[in-house]
């Protein structure tokens, strides 16, 4: 197990694909520290849930992915309680569909918080620790959309291209500290995230919510099928051996077909 005594601390990871990149991350070996909101119930169920499961510790951090201080102030309390923060994964993120002209000014400013701010600073927080101990991984939940545009996603689309220009940068400035930087570009991946903004789209574009899976969320995709989260929990795990060493500043695509048009 590649991540034996590591610590990886994943964003957004009460449900979807954070959740399932935490337990993967677990089943190596790793102490993961998880984040997010919902039903307080339903959080300890899966964060004691992964300690008896896989024989690790988890650590639950309810910090307000839009509010800087406490993004800083969770992998503050991860190297505090661990001791290290190893993996880094970006991954908290929300949605909202709209025409620009409709577009409410307070959800494009809290998707850009959530959704590119959030990085920034947890990444600014993380780096110092892994160049000390001369080694990380930085991994960015990006999307499709920081390759690519649709339209009525303005914010998401936005954030998404700042994310992939966030991960550039840094996968070139920590590349002499055994450090590597990627972003892993999903397409439509069946989501709380995706099922949620399927009533706005279906209002945006007049549809039935079959004709949003079928003729919007797939059309792009030529396999005509969702992206799994075991799938990309699977290209995030590589991303932290030694084999993906020399894989950084890396958009890495897995969308079904979907930007090779």
């Amino acid at each position: 197990m590649s991540l034996q005594s590591k610590v990886a601390v994943v964003t957004g990871s009460t449900s979807g694909i954070g959740l399932a990149l935490a337990r993967t991350f677990a089943k190596d070996g790793a102490n993961v520290v998880i984040n997010g909101f919902g039903d307080a119930a339903a959080i300890e169920k899966e964060r004691a849930g992964i300690e008896s499961e896989f024989g690790v510790k988890c650590l639950y951090s309810p910090a307000d992915m839009s509010k800087g201080e406490q993004v800083t102030e969770m992998i503050r309390t991860a190297e505090k309680q661990f001791g290290r923060v190893d993996v880094l994964v970006n991954n908290a993120g929300i949605q909202h569909v709209a025409p620009i002209e409709d577009f409410p000014d307070d959800k494009f400013e809290a998707i850009i918080r959530i959704n590119l701010l959030a990085a920034f600073y947890a990444t600014k927080a993380a780096v110092p620790g892994m160049k000390a101990r001369g080694w990380g991984r930085i991994i960015n939940t990006a999307s499709a959309h920081a390759l690519v545009a649709s339209p009525f996603k303005s914010a998401y689309v936005a954030a998404k291209h700042g994310i992939a220009g966030l991960t550039k940068t840094v996968a070139l400035e920590v590349a002499t500290h055994h450090i590597t930087a990627n972003a892993i570009c999903p397409g439509y991946v069946w989501t709380p995230l995706v099922e949620h903004q399927i009533p706005d789209t279906m209002k945006a574009r007049n549809m039935t919510k079959e004709q949003v899976i079928s003729d919007v969320l797939l059309e792009a995709q030529p396999t005509k099928e969702f992206v799994t989260v075991d799938q990309i929990s699977a290209l995030a795990l590589f991303l932290t051996s030694d084999a993906a060493a020399s894989i950084t500043g890396a958009m890495l695509s897995i969308d079904g077909g979907w930007t090779a048009h």
